[in-house]
């Protein structure tokens, strides 16, 4: 892999988006926050100078100290604040603003999210309404570009989870992390049934992006962090463990069947001495699992492949002979042990067979080719 978790992410080349006459009231603009400061006021006034006439505020449990910043936007003209009693999370809120803006403006083509702390300048968010209007059937991401100046447990994060999901899914992006989204109509609906509810939500739209094959638009945004990015109420562990379990969903399900497959080969040939038979029943077995586990996880996002079964089925007998081949090779020529030549072939089809599957999971039955992310050009 050429790309290392201290290399810069690839500069977004510039693209001016504006189309005639955008009608940015028919956009509606959604801004999770929790304990904001009073530059989210500030951020709604020039939101509304340059034409945002449908602003939502979520007060995620922020508690009565903070009360005064939401009264006062409460008095805004075309500004609505929707309140949880609690701290739920930023996936929550994102969540309450997106079902409120469904029913509340049947007619709006999509919808545009952004942090309450400042680092969204009012002109990037209009760069990605922009954007959203020119390509209503895409998910726009406002990319940042991560220049030495950013905390450098930004950089670090951003440049794993980069790796993560082009190594794992399939799919290239700049920026996995922003908050600043131009979200279609058209998969709103399906983001409300997403079970999580902090930051990994944000990553989670992206799997479900990718499950249903919805392009992306990247934007190039200013990277603002303000006095060191003091303002996040990101936790660096506890989030950054939920999010990283979003990316490795996929490889945990693989691994399960690997341990499957090796646990019963192991059993059915100290029980029956035949090499044959523990080698085919523990790969039928695995791929079951397999097939089952991941069913269940894909069904959160997308409709699973109908003909998934089939084809993961009739791919047994390949997988299979090419490992019992390998297990032959290293137990009888090389001297290995029946249980660790298994190993080893196991692991050496391993990334062969994982890819295959995500592949099969992730791209349609028929698809020439794979959906891949716009670049601003």
């Amino acid at each position: 892999m050429s790309e290392t978790a201290s290399e810069p992410a690839p500069a977004v080349p510039q693209r001016d988006y504006r189309v005639n006459q955008v009608d940015f009231g028919r956009l509606v603009v959604l801004i999770p926050a929790f304990e904001p400061e009073a530059i989210l006021i500030e951020v709604i006034e020039a939101l509304k100078a340059l034409g945002f006439s449908a602003l939502l505020v979520v007060d995620d449990g922020s508690g009565p100290e903070y009360r005064s910043v939401f009264d006062r936007l409460e008095r805004e003209p075309g500004v609505e604040v929707l309140r949880h009693a609690v701290n739920l999370g930023k996936g929550a809120a994102l969540k309450t603003g997106l079902n409120h803006a469904l029913w509340r403006f049947p007619d709006a083509p999509g919808v545009i999210t952004a942090d309450a702390d400042g680092q969204h300048r009012p002109d990037d968010i209009r760069r990605v309404a922009e954007a959203l209007a020119e390509h209503p059937d895409r998910l726009v991401l406002g990319a940042r570009q991560f220049e030495c100046a950013s905390p450098w447990r930004n950089r670090l994060g951003n440049a794993l989870t980069r790796i993560l999901f082009r190594g794992l899914y399939g799919q290239g992006l700049i920026d996995t992390q922003t908050g600043l989204r131009g979200l279609p109509r058209s998969l709103v609906p399906a983001l409300l049934r997403i079970q999580t509810t902090g930051y990994e939500f944000e990553l989670h739209m992206l799997v479900l992006a990718r499950c249903r094959h919805v392009r992306i638009e990247q934007v190039p945004i200013e990277t603002v962090y303000l006095e060191g990015n003091r303002t996040s109420h990101f936790r660096p562990i506890r989030d950054s463990l939920r999010v990283y379990a979003v990316l490795l969903q996929f490889l945990a399900i693989a691994l399960v069947a690997a341990l499957v497959d090796s646990g019963l080969f192991a059993l059915v040939l100290a029980g029956s001495g035949i090499l044959p038979l523990a080698q085919i029943s523990a790969r039928i077995v695995a791929v079951l699992v397999s097939l089952q586990l991941n069913r269940r996880c894909l069904s959160r996002l997308a409709a699973p492949p109908r003909r998934l079964a089939t084809r993961q089925l009739a791919l047994v007998g390949f997988f299979a002979a090419a490992s019992y081949a390998l297990l032959l090779l290293l137990h009888q020529v090389l001297g290995c042990s029946l249980l660790a030549a298994k190993l080893i072939a196991e692991g050496v089809l391993f990334s062969v067979n994982f890819r295959w599957l995500r592949d099969q999971l992730l791209d349609p039955p028929d698809a020439a080719r794979r959906p891949q992310p716009s670049v601003a050009s």
